[in-house]
């Protein structure tokens, strides 16, 4: 293993898992992996965790003491699934939109050369699918 001049390993950083409150969590976990296509795990501890694949788990957490903030998730996806996961928000009556302020409804985006869009979750997580990852200075 090589390592930086300050001793550190070379290797990139890496996101393992982040935790998602949910005030059900089996019902947003189905949610969001019904939508993605992807597997709900076993639980593990308080945790219901969904493997994206890449090695980084969303792990769902029941949160009854206080109501769930929402936050932004957003997931890069292979352009030959996303209208599949299109098909699956229209499916289940899951309005979604081509902006983050959720102001172009039934709409898509077309960012850097790939298609994009924005959903809520049942918590109200602000969900986005993207083919294309953004591009940045």
């Amino acid at each position: 293993m090589t390592h930086d001049q300050h001793g550190h390993s070379a290797t990139a950083v890496q996101l393992n898992h982040t935790i998602v409150y949910a005030s059900d969590r089996r019902r947003s976990a189905e949610f969001i992996a019904g939508i993605l296509d992807l597997e709900v795990g076993a639980p593990f501890g308080p945790f219901l965790p969904i493997d994206l694949g890449n090695g980084v788990t969303l792990d769902y957490f029941e949160r009854r003491d206080e109501p769930v903030q929402p936050q932004h998730y957003a997931f890069l996806v292979p352009e030959g699934r996303f209208a599949e996961m299109i098909a699956r928000l229209e499916a289940a009556g899951v309005t979604y939109y081509a902006d983050p302020r959720h102001s172009e409804p039934g709409r898509t985006n077309d960012l850097y050369g790939g298609h994009g869009a924005y959903f809520d979750d049942p918590d109200g997580h602000n969900m986005e699918i993207m083919t294309r990852p953004y591009a940045r200075p």
